[in-house]
């Protein structure tokens, strides 16, 4: 892509991506017996996965477990769509800057 800095942004958003379709998928189990959340250690794949790489889907820990065996928590998946959301604003508008910066470097190249 653009540069260094750009990949990693672009890493982040589909990890963002990644979380995104775990959450809708948990919501989507609220009332499935026997399911368990999902999810991915979110600074852990970011830090360590190669870009491109499939980011590894965990089990949530430590969640309480209901009669049925489901533990998936409505208000924890909510709040995940919101840090999600907002996750993804701010690495967009980077990722903007980014091609603003590169794009006027090039710019700058040709006139000078």
């Amino acid at each position: 892509m653009l540069n260094p800095i750009a990949n990693r942004i672009e890493h982040y958003l589909d990890l963002v991506a990644k979380r995104q379709r775990l959450t809708a998928a948990n919501i989507a189990n609220a009332d499935t017996p026997g399911y368990r959340t999902r999810d991915l250690d979110f600074q852990f794949e970011y830090v360590s996965l190669t870009p491109g790489a499939a980011p590894r889907v965990i089990e949530t820990p430590d969640l309480p477990v209901k009669n049925d065996g489901n533990n998936v928590s409505t208000d924890r998946e909510a709040r995940m769509l919101a840090e999600n959301a907002l996750r993804f604003h701010i690495a967009a508008n980077l990722l903007k800057a980014q091609v603003r910066l590169t794009r006027q470097a090039l710019s700058e190249g040709r006139n000078g």
